[in-house]
């Protein structure tokens, strides 16, 4: 009976609760989701309306898997601007929703979640400052991970459905090779001048065991610095990197002073990430 509005609410509050702020001071809330409640309105609105953050803008971002990555920049390039002050970013999928159970390649894949971060000026934070961030995309891949039988282009029909168009249909092997580059790219960008003693955790997006160990292989890095979960969420898109940093942080695994890399890709194809000193 859980929504991805209802998961978020959830992980909202207690994003809230860690930084200590009340949710009706809020100013923005930016979800990246691409499993809303429904198609209008956002999934962001009805958080808004939950909290009573009257104040507040509150719009979605589609961006996929790298959607908490999209939102987190969001807020903070709207926070650094002087357009907002308290942001609440969030990733949240619904996923089980949209698979196709007939296809044994890729339904065993996904997962359900939703995760929150509180964005603030760094003078009223106490962990967490964005060093630097960056976002991209390549639209010549877009038929990579889609869901093609629900959008304008092909709004839902007795044949649409039939042909099971309104489900994740994804080409597996391609991603893998996209992603196992790309994240490694990412990585390698956001510690560029870092020593890598100075480095207390990468949190990657948690699409695929093999996909995070290529990338590793490919940096010639160990996996005592990476933050892994998938084994017990699967991959919950755009909520992966909110849930597994949340864990981290919890389980004492990033210190005061040290560095720490989100990175994502998703589905258009997308891709972000944030270089943050804990």
């Amino acid at each position: 009976g859980q929504t991805t509005a209802t998961m978020s609410i959830e992980a909202a509050r207690r994003a809230c609760e860690a930084a200590e702020i009340d949710p009706a001071d809020l100013d923005l809330i930016v979800v990246g989701t691409l499993t809303g409640d429904y198609q209008m309105p956002s999934t962001a609105c009805l958080i808004q309306s939950e909290f009573g953050a009257r104040s507040a803008a509150a719009f979605d971002c589609g961006s996929a898997c790298t959607g908490f990555i999209t939102a987190t920049q969001i807020a903070e390039g709207m926070i650094a601007t002087g357009k907002a002050k308290r942001a609440l970013a969030i990733g949240a999928e619904t996923l089980s929703r949209f698979l196709d159970f007939e296809n044994r390649t890729s339904c065993i894949l996904f997962g359900d979640g939703a995760g929150a971060a509180v964005l603030q000026p760094w003078e009223d934070c106490k962990q967490g400052e964005v060093i630097k961030t960056t976002l991209g995309s390549d639209g010549d891949k877009f038929d990579y991970i889609i869901i093609p039988g629900t959008g304008s282009k092909s709004p839902p029909t007795k044949e649409t459905i039939e042909r099971r168009d309104h489900l994740i249909q994804l080409k597996g092997r391609e991603v893998f090779r996209f992603a196992t580059v790309k994240m490694a790219e990412l990585i390698e960008q956001m510690l560029e001048g870092i020593d890598e003693s100075e480095l207390g955790l990468i949190v990657p997006h948690q699409v695929n065991q093999r996909i995070i160990d290529a990338a590793l292989d490919r940096l010639g890095m160990g996996p005592e610095k990476v933050m892994v979960n998938i084994d017990r969420y699967a991959n919950t898109s755009a909520a992966t990197v909110p849930i597994a940093l949340d864990e981290a942080v919890r389980a004492g695994r990033l210190e005061p002073g040290q560095y720490c890399v989100l990175v994502a890709f998703g589905a258009g194809m997308t891709w972000g990430a944030s270089l943050l000193r804990w």
